[in-house]
């Protein structure tokens, strides 16, 4: 199969998921290496082509990361930043997760948050707290626990 088609095909098929899914750099470049290899894989390879891409991921994911957002400004009242693309949004870890394939623990300790920081807009928490406290969640849950240790028994 020719190499420019094999290449059109990589690019389309990339730039349609990255359309849907927010990606890194390191992330893009390493789904445009991945899919042109499968793909040249099932043309029957492209014996002696490699793509200069996996090198360019490879070396980007041994650089510390540099914060798009600084710490001081990433944790506001309405809207937490991530420090790694500089979106914001009420909560970090699923968009961690997703987008950047962090675990929250590694998050904190690439961009030097502490431990006790979260990773949650405050006044997201402080409403989800206050919804809790007028539902008597808290209660609820003692009640709950109770009945299931009797029913152990």
């Amino acid at each position: 199969m020719d190499k420019r088609l094999l290449l059109q095909m990589t690019a389309d098929i990339v730039a349609s998921h990255a359309s849907m899914n927010e990606l890194s750099q390191v992330d893009l470049l390493g789904e445009i290496s991945m899919v042109f290899k499968r793909l040249s894989d099932l043309a029957g390879g492209m014996e002696g082509e490699e793509i200069v891409i996996e090198a360019e991921a490879t070396a980007a994911k041994s650089e510390p990361p540099k914060p798009a957002v600084p710490l001081e400004a990433a944790f506001g009242a309405d809207k937490v930043f991530c420090m790694v693309c500089g979106q914001g949004m009420k909560t970090l870890k699923r968009h961690l997760s997703t987008a950047h394939a962090m675990k929250p623990g590694q998050y904190r300790k690439a961009f030097g948050i502490p431990a006790g920081t979260a990773l949650v807009a405050k006044n997201y928490s402080e409403a989800r707290k206050k919804m809790a406290a007028d539902l008597h969640l808290a209660d609820r849950l003692v009640k709950a626990r109770a009945a299931r240790g009797k029913k152990k028994k």
